[in-house]
């Protein structure tokens, strides 16, 4: 088999394959969202990120009023496993040719 150019996408690892070493968006289960720079994947989607920000969706009920209050709670990390089987998305860097 030939080897593959670079920056081409034939299939969707791919594209991953295309984000090493840049800043990628990463959505996950139970309201997860991480932004931080790709250095290793594997098939199953497990990740390696650094300089990663974290965001977590917290939906709180107000017990008077019983309004629901959505609080946004970020943290930063310096470097980050991600299991793959807690992806939903991932969307690389913007590419603009």
């Amino acid at each position: 088999m030939d080897r593959k150019e670079e920056g081409t996408v034939e299939e969707p690892l791919d594209l991953i394959r295309l984000s090493l070493d840049e800043r990628i968006f990463v959505k996950m289960r139970q309201d997860r969202e991480l932004r931080g720079k790709l250095h290793a994947y594997d098939q199953h989607l497990n990740m390696i990120l650094s300089d990663v920000e974290e965001t977590i969706k917290v939906v709180e009920k107000d017990e008077e009023t019983d309004e629901e209050i959505i609080r946004n709670i970020k943290r930063n990390i310096k470097m980050l496993f991600i299991r793959g089987d807690g992806v939903i998305l991932i969307s690389p860097p913007l590419r603009t040719s």
